[in-house]
């Protein structure tokens, strides 16, 4: 059974940065499709990274393209995002997700299509 352990959240001011980490157990991630997710309190889950197994294409939300970065380490079996010029608005809980089925061409965006940490990390920016 995969286990999703997320990690790097905190409480930081907007225009700070901050690096997710997401340790993976049980899958070997070289060959899926890996992404984070983000939620805030009353709201539905919401995509905002991708990186494709095969070729380390990056899938970015438009609100944070410019200032997130999706990254791999297979040794590692670890996912990373990093996040600068924090914007109050990125506040939520992240969580790191992978795609239930290997070796597919396109990552999905869609949170079905994954398995999702059960923990995540949080997320603060404050004005």
């Amino acid at each position: 059974q995969v286990q999703l352990v997320e990690s790097g959240g905190g409480l930081v001011q907007a225009g700070g940065s901050l690096t997710l980490n997401c340790v993976v157990s049980g899958r070997v991630i070289s060959e899926y499709n890996m992404a984070w997710f983000r939620q805030t309190p009353g709201e539905q889950r919401e995509f905002v990274a991708a990186i494709n197994w095969r070729d380390g294409r990056t899938y970015i939300l438009d609100s944070v393209k410019g200032r997130f970065t999706i990254s791999r380490d297979n040794e590692k079996n670890t996912v990373y995002l990093q996040m600068h010029s924090l914007k109050p608005e990125d506040t939520g809980r992240y969580y790191c997700a992978s795609e239930r089925t290997a070796k597919r061409n396109s990552a999905s965006l869609s949170e079905f299509q994954y398995d999702v940490g059960s923990q995540g990390t949080q997320v603060t920016v404050s004005s």
